[in-house]
């Protein structure tokens, strides 16, 4: 098969009307899924090319049924048609038969997915495309009976986006290998991996696996929907849009055969969906590696290594799923890395700050999740000291905050002494013009908003939710 570079593909953007116009033209036969070099999205299928009859277990109605389940418990915003999880149900009561003809005679085309941008870290944006709900149970569907296919062929390095398989997982794996000696890395960064997804060479690694020729004909129609840009259709001609429960699949499907690779050339690595690391015992072994692997990703993939970001490093100074390693003793043992608490006082300074609007039980509620959260997936951590720094922190924003919400000299003279300072020490206090900073730090706010009143009201602790793993 050959496949088509992505470096020359442009997008074009049309008006949604003029782009079913088009498309309804272009509706041919899908025979052979494999034949022509550029792949083509069809409305009709030859069943006579067709074997093992998977659409029809994507179709069957206890499948159809899990799915609903599954994207009703994910919730989530609805498409660009508007339609909300919770008006799926009587819609599909009322359209399934109509559904279900449409898909098995190969004429049903998904609707565009509507584009999102989620902020990152760096400054940058992810995008992100939501299909509408009814894209979403098909896209749920089809994973359901393609996942464990597909199980059969991951590799036991793989851990993102699988079953009974997660981030702790990896890590630990992680710590495995710098155990075992191998403590120099390969950091690989793939440029806006979900972005860039040779969709030719994705459908020819299916079509590996999957005979059923329909099956490859709608997920290929998936890829090609498009997706809505303030009012205007843009081509999907190269990527997987995330946001739907097909693209983590497909993701590791693709990803699938470099993992592939590195086990043949007896690499010890470990992935999480586009994140990699490939371990080694020396920083000569890893550059050597380094240089040997990219040609397989740019030339065979056709994926975009981002070559400032990939980098040849001791592992002490590489950050993974949020944390960093160090070696003690022989052994490697992990740490939460600095990026990490910095993103985490971000999110509490947000929370804490008096303009958002937030009413006390709300931001109670919602800090305590951010503890809660923190720190179940920081436990592998050795952490115990800063986790105790960050409560006195996140405990002095608190005050912070209470202090800024008595913004009154009366209501601070008051307070403090409802709160049990003599009625000199509140009369000072109240009339204070040190900065809220500062008065969060004071004995006597310390005092009047003690640790163990937090405690009593029920503020969460980042030592005690750590501890209680």
């Amino acid at each position: 098969m050959k496949v088509t570079g992505s470096g020359n593909l442009k997008h074009r953007q049309l008006r949604f009307e003029d782009y079913l116009q088009r498309v309804s033209a272009e509706r041919r036969e899908y025979a052979e899924v494999c034949a022509s070099p550029k792949m083509t999205e069809t409305d009709n299928t030859n069943t006579n090319e067709q074997t093992g009859g998977l659409l029809e277990k994507i179709l069957s109605a206890d499948n159809l049924n899990k799915a609903y389940k599954q994207v009703k418990r994910n919730k989530g915003a609805g498409g660009i048609d508007g339609m909300q999880v919770d008006e799926l149900r009587p819609f599909l009561k009322d359209h399934k038969e109509e559904l279900l003809k449409s898909i098995l005679e190969g004429k049903y085309r998904p609707k565009p997915v509507r584009r999102v941008e989620i902020p990152k870290e760096n400054g940058k944006t992810r995008k992100l495309g939501i299909p509408t709900v009814v894209d979403r149970v098909i896209q749920q569907a089809i994973t359901q009976v393609l996942s464990p296919i597909f199980e059969k062929q991951f590799s036991d390095n793989s851990f993102g986006f699988r079953p009974n398989r997660s981030a702790h997982d990896a890590l630990r794996r992680c710590q495995k290998n710098i155990t075992d000696g191998y403590r120099y890395v390969v950091d690989m960064d793939l440029e806006k991996y979900f972005d860039t997804v040779n969709q030719s060479k994705l459908i020819q690694i299916l079509s590996e696996t999957i005979k059923d020729g329909r099956v490859i004909s709608l997920i290929h129609k998936f890829l090609r929907a498009g997706v809505m840009v303030n009012g205007l259709f843009e081509e999907s001609l190269e990527g997987v849009p995330q946001g739907g429960p097909l693209s983590p699949l497909l993701g590791n499907i693709m990803l699938n055969e470099c993992d592939r690779e590195l086990e043949k050339r007896g690499h010890r690595f470990v992935r999480y969906a586009d994140d990699m690391m490939i371990f080694c015992r020396s920083k000569k072994a890893a550059s050597r590696t380094l240089d040997h692997i990219l040609p397989f990703i740019e030339g065979k993939l056709f994926l975009k290594v981002n070559r400032e970001k990939t980098t040849v490093a001791y592992v002490n100074k590489v950050k993974f799923l949020g944390y960093g390693f160090y070696v003690y003793r022989g052994e490697g043992r992990l740490r939460i890395h600095p990026k990490s608490i910095q993103k985490l006082k971000d999110k509490i300074r947000e929370v804490t700050g008096r303009s958002n609007g937030m009413g006390i039980e709300e931001r109670k509620e919602k800090l305590n999740q951010i503890v809660r959260g923190w720190s179940n997936y920081f436990r592998l951590a050795d952490a115990k000291n800063l986790l105790v720094r960050l409560d006195e922190w996140l405990r002095s924003r608190i005050r912070m905050v209470t202090w800024k919400r008595w913004k009154r000299i009366r209501t601070r003279l008051e307070n403090l002494k409802k709160l049990g300072i003599s009625k000199e020490q509140a009369w000072i206090w109240a009339n204070t013009r040190k900065g809220y900073w500062r008065v969060a730090h004071s004995h006597i706010l310390t005092i009047a908003l003690s640790n163990e009143r937090f405690k009593r009201v029920g503020y969460l602790s980042f030592i005690e939710c750590y501890s209680a793993k």
